[in-house]
């Protein structure tokens, strides 16, 4: 590949990610904006109008890291900062571009390791009897909780689900998620009632005070203006819902993920049953739940302890 400014090679990547690797649009606009903001830095260091890639070098990666560390960023973030810039560059190496990667000698960024929280089965019943199921927008977020409780979504795949992923006779929805790969996830029939209600509901195809009447008939989940929901309005929503119910913890719609994964495993679901619904890649993400169910550390204690052996 001919040598062309870092803009250029920059979207040529970015498409790359987006064809060959089926990276999600959330992946794609993150990387965008990681690559941008080293670009800026290594202009604004070396007094140059566009990158010239030759000149990128393992001094310029190091002074990028220790900008981000003084500006306070988080461990996360500049883990997927350098996430970007490795996969970047690596493009950039398969496609001769580059001879030498300036990622090749940087330490990898060690996060601590933190156990997603989760909720007790009471918290669960506060959070979701908080919005006015009377009305047609509260009707929409119980549906929403419940839907997250009963398959364990990612927020994600919950506004992208369109009407036609839903089996109302099997109890079965078709879930894209990460990589877009699908998968079949069962749906309780308390889930599916709610969201039978909501969808169905008379205020959908009309304006209202509150809200529009339906735009996009193929998505699920509308928001007020009757165009598909963004996570980003889901995510505000819960906070309000939060607030509401008194949980102090700090309650996401990815918690509710983490919770039922949880509950799962509590009841005593298999972990590869319970990856294959998450949509897991990797068994020993899946792991992570049995540290954090106090009922399922006394099972394991007690299944491990001599004293136990004894005692049977």
């Amino acid at each position: 590949m001919e040598e062309l400014p870092f803009s250029v090679q920059r979207d040529f990547f970015l498409r790359y990610l987006e064809s060959v690797k089926n990276a999600s649009e959330h992946t794609i606009r993150s990387y965008r904006s990681d690559l941008e903001q080293f670009a800026l830095f290594v202009n604004s260091f070396l007094q140059v109008e566009e990158v010239d890639l030759t000149q990128v070098s393992k001094r310029l990666v190091r002074g990028f890291l220790a900008e981000l560390h003084g500006k306070g960023v988080g461990k996360r973030t500049v883990l997927r900062k350098l996430s970007a810039l490795r996969s970047f560059f690596s493009y950039l190496l398969q496609n001769k571009v580059i001879t030498v990667s300036p990622l090749e000698d940087i330490e990898r960024v060690k996060l601590d390791k933190r156990l997603p929280v989760s909720l007790t089965y009471a918290q669960v019943e506060r959070l979701f009897a908080q919005p006015d199921i009377h009305s047609y927008l509260g009707l929409r977020d119980r549906s929403m909780m419940e839907l997250f409780y009963s398959s364990g979504l990612r927020i994600s795949e919950l506004v992208a689900l369109d009407r036609e992923h839903i089996d109302m006779h099997r109890q079965m929805i078709r879930v894209l998620g990460k990589g877009k790969k699908e998968r079949l996830v069962p749906i309780t029939t308390t889930a599916l009632t709610w969201m039978m209600q909501y969808v169905n509901h008379g205020q959908r195809l009309v304006d209202t005070k509150e809200h529009y009447a339906e735009k996009d008939p193929k998505a699920f989940f509308l928001n007020k203006w009757g165009t598909r929901l963004s996570a980003r309005s889901v995510d505000r929503s819960f906070q309000l819902y939060l607030r509401a119910s008194g949980l102090v913890e700090k309650v996401t719609p990815h918690t509710i993920r983490h919770t039922i994964a949880t509950h799962w495993l509590e009841k005593g679901m298999d972990l590869k049953v319970i990856q294959t619904l998450l949509g897991h890649s990797s068994l020993a993400t899946t792991t992570i739940y049995t540290h954090v169910s106090p009922k399922r550390k006394k099972e394991v204690y007690d299944q491990a302890h001599p004293r136990s052996w004894e005692e049977k």
